[in-house]
């Protein structure tokens, strides 16, 4: 039996096998790069072992490094995860080499799916519905929309759609170059791009004796940039004989591989009903919780069984009720998914009665450019899908996420939404109603929120005031004053609240709050009364960023110095580093060339996703201080385009 298990891995997924890991018995050992000295899963280990350096090539993607850490810490077995290593045959037979057990399936299994080509071919001569690849040279008009694919990609990355036949060259030589960077690997192929189709999978256990399970079907269909963003189980509105026919489809794809452990096959669904074969992660997936939940099982503790050798059971346990996982990302839908960074000071979800969230961070904790943003993922359990929707939009909604900008908003609306709660989504409906989805937040509740923050920052203790007659008397005065002056500004639309108001004898009066009465006032916790209705408020200060949560909703502000610093400015036409990252590539242009508005100078590389950087307006390129390889910090001019 297995004693002592090594995660190849970093944050929550590394966490949540710790957890299982912890209930079975199993001693625990954990892996970190430099920036990840100090996380939450190295903390939990009962032992960990130091990657030097910060970028995943050189730590969590050195397969060399990891052996010997196992071999090191005394562990006998080494788990993936999912993503970095955990797709990989080579790592998989390092392990298996080494003495190590692996927790996965069989490298040849890996193998024969490492490849999206290989691994159609094989699935169609083992009867699978396949989409018919495309030759790049050969493509033509009637053949669009096209999607270009990574052959050993995943996550997104290194895929583009395709909708106009002049632009192919270069999608393809994007995704080419994003592929490489991503895997190591810059091979891409196309296919048709299927309009108004769904993204549904089916999760798969095998043991090592013959026995193949289907664990019902997964809807992924909401997604940005292809990335998965809300995923339920099992997909809703599938016709009986669909759901047999998926099922049918996975279960002959493990056996036609001799799969063995836990794995995912995925399909898309068209208008007409008609499946696809997409793909077969040879791994345990970042939305397997939902299946955990309508099972009852833990698949991590299934696949530390299977790997020991033991028999699952003839036939799955029955499935109950319906479970929906939302992701948590520190990222701004409305700036083109750009991610964030910085620190997260509190990251605070309602767990139990149906409520799960699965972490890999802790209050306090960095995000940082070299790993993805992703900071939660929150699985609601019920026994109706509705019931299921309604109690993980609330608990998103009362979430306190104090930090970077997230994408939280935009998943409570999406799960709010029409489309959705009828179960009418497909893989487009983020790209179509982002507009509606990430619309500023009512403008009247955020000027009650900031004047929440006002009276909580008034109500502060002066710092400075111990001792004095003014310290002990709050700065009070017997004579009529100016109103009480805050600016914050609301993050990250950038709306600015200019909050006056005094505390008179007769109570609060406060410009545009109207029949608003100050019942309590705290540094941490404000009580408004607002036309007869209480409101409570509760505020948190990090410097200058404020965080307002309250029933109405949660709002960031920056509160704004009275006298604004005038030297803080750059030249106009400036291109600035929306975040910081490395510059992957540069356009085919040069200072002096004539540029159009939106085209594309360079492209960074943070936090696995890459971002273009366009001209702000046509004009001429009058400074280019970017190259490709350079780190910049967010804020670094990059180049200039003077404006005609």
């Amino acid at each position: 039996m297995i004693r002592s298990l090594l995660v190849a891995n970093r944050a929550e997924i590394a966490r949540r096998i710790f957890r299982t890991c912890r209930e079975l018995g199993i001693a625990t050992v954990a892996v970190h790069s430099d920036p990840d000295a100090a996380a939450p899963h190295v903390r939990e280990a009962d032992a960990a072992v130091r990657l030097p350096g910060a970028a995943p090539a050189d730590t969590y993607l050195r397969a060399d490094l990891i052996v010997k850490a196992a071999l090191a810490a005394g562990a006998d077995a080494v788990h993936p995860g999912y993503g970095f290593l955990s797709e990989n045959a080579g790592f998989a037979r390092a392990v298996i080499d080494a003495g190590l057990r692996w927790i996965g399936p069989p490298p040849e299994a890996i193998e024969a799916m490492a490849s999206k080509t290989r691994a159609k071919d094989l699935m169609g001569a083992a009867g699978v519905p396949l989409l018919a690849p495309v030759d790049p040279d050969r493509a033509t008009p009637d053949d669009l929309p096209l999607l270009v694919k990574a052959a050993a990609g995943g996550g997104g990355r290194g895929m583009r759609v395709v909708r106009d036949l002049a632009a192919l060259p270069a999608e393809l030589t994007s995704a080419r170059a994003e592929a490489l960077s991503a895997f190591g690997d810059a091979e891409v192929f196309l296919e048709p791009y299927v309009e108004g189709a769904r993204h549904v999978e089916v999760q798969i256990l095998a043991d090592a004796h013959g026995e193949v399970w289907a664990l019902g079907t997964r809807d992924c269909s909401l997604q940005r940039r292809h990335q998965k963003v809300i995923e339920e189980a099992p997909a809703p509105q599938l016709p009986d004989e669909l759901r047999h026919a998926l099922d049918e489809a996975a279960v002959g794809a493990a056996r036609a591989i001799g799969y063995r452990g836990a794995g995912t096959v995925e399909f898309l669904v068209g208008r007409d009903g008609r499946p696809y074969f997409l793909e077969m992660n040879t791994r345990l997936q970042v939305e397997h919780p939902v299946t955990e939940c309508v099972y009852g099982i833990d698949l991590v503790a299934l696949q530390l069984r299977v790997a020991e050798g033991e028999p699952l059971p003839a036939g799955p346990p029955r499935p109950r009720g319906h479970a929906v996982e939302a992701r948590l990302y520190a990222e701004d839908p409305a700036a083109g998914w750009r991610p964030g960074t910085g620190t997260m000071h509190r990251l605070a979800v309602a767990e139990g009665a149906g409520l799960r969230v699965d972490s890999g961070l802790a209050d306090g904790d960095d995000i940082t450019v070299h790993y993805d943003p992703m900071l939660a993922k929150v699985i609601a359990w019920a026994p109706t899908r509705a019931e299921a929707v309604r109690r993980l939009a609330h608990a998103l909604e009362r979430a306190r996420l104090h930090g970077p900008v997230t994408n939280r908003d935009l998943l409570v609306r999406a799960l709010r939404h029409p489309e959705f709660q009828d179960a009418r989504m497909d893989t487009g409906f983020l790209e179509r109603h982002l507009k509606d989805l990430t619309t500023a937040t009512d403008e009247t509740t955020a000027r009650l929120a900031a004047l929440a923050a006002a009276l909580a920052d008034a109500a502060q203790p002066p710092a400075t005031a111990t001792g004095t007659v003014a310290g002990r008397l709050g700065g009070w005065r017997n004579v009529p004053s100016q109103p009480q002056l805050k600016t914050y500004r609301s993050e990250p639309d950038g709306t600015e609240h200019e909050v006056r108001y005094r505390l008179t004898r007769d109570g609060l009066i406060a410009d545009d709050h109207p029949n608003t009465r100050l019942i309590e006032a705290g540094p941490h916790h404000v009580v408004l009364e607002v036309n007869g209705v209480r409101r409570a408020f509760d505020v948190a200060a990090y410097g200058t960023q404020v965080c307002v949560d309250s029933p109405l909703g949660a709002h960031t502000f920056t509160a704004l110095p009275r006298f604004p610093d005038l030297t803080a400015r750059t030249e106009p036409g400036s291109l600035l580093a929306p975040m910081p990252g490395t510059v992957v590539r540069v356009a085919d242009v040069a200072v002096g060339d004539r540029v159009e508005a939106g085209q594309a100078i360079l492209w960074l590389e943070a936090m696995k996703m890459e971002h273009r950087v366009t001209a702000p307006a046509a004009g001429v390129l009058s400074a280019l201080h970017a190259t490709p390889g350079r780190q910049v910090e967010v804020g670094a001019v990059l180049a200039v385009v003077n404006e005609t």
